[in-house]
């Protein structure tokens, strides 16, 4: 089965939407410069009103790590992605304040970025084409990893049933593919949602 993450997401109609769709994750931007930001507070509000099927994911660039960790602890969400220049050290101090999982991003261009992710220390490892620019990588690289991975990188409704198939992905991940003029639309959500559960059915 693979999974879906819906990110981005910062109004209450798109957590309504994520409820009726009951995607396995949906994700929260702590990144400042991102037009898709919530502050803690907002994060607060939608988590309450997010079915409890359904994780949160935070995602960061290079926050400090005890803000994280804060996040985790007091149940705003359930995994951080860090998305940033996040390394191995800061990876372990992280670990020593919380016991929530992890995922790494990675920014794969070449082989080596495809090791890079594989020695991730984090429990889950996330691969894209870069810090959202909703553009595809070269999935050829992917298909020689050895562990579980989230897709990520312009996915879209048109083009994720063939990531499915092509590489079977723990995960897939998306957000710009699934909005309008910069806000989540529910007929690409579901869209986006219904054909991937599709290719898990053939």
């Amino acid at each position: 089965m693979t999974r879906i993450k819906l990110c981005g997401l910062f109004r209450p109609c798109e957590i309504e939407a994520a409820n009726e769709l009951k995607p396995e994750y949906i994700g929260f931007v702590f990144a400042p410069k991102s037009k898709r930001y919530v502050t803690p507070e907002k994060a607060r509000e939608l988590k309450q009103m997010l079915d409890s099927g359904i994780k949160a994911v935070g995602v960061f660039v290079n926050e400090q790590p005890e803000a994280v960790a804060s996040l985790l602890n007091s149940g705003i969400i359930d995994l951080a992605q860090l998305h940033g220049d996040e390394d191995r050290h800061y990876i372990e101090r992280l670990k020593t304040l919380t016991p929530k999982p992890l995922i790494q991003a990675f920014r794969i261009k070449t082989e080596e970025d495809i090791a890079d992710a594989e020695g991730s220390a984090a429990e889950y490892i996330l691969l894209d084409s870069g810090a959202g620019t909703g553009e595809t990588f070269d999935w050829k690289l992917a298909q020689t990893i050895q562990r579980q991975y989230f897709l990520a990188g312009g996915l879209e409704p048109g083009n994720v049933g063939k990531a499915v198939r092509t590489l079977s992905p723990f995960a897939v991940d998306v957000s710009s593919g699934i909005e309008v003029n910069g806000y989540k639309n529910r007929t690409k959500m579901a869209a986006f949602a219904a054909t991937v559960r599709k290719e898990d059915e053939t």
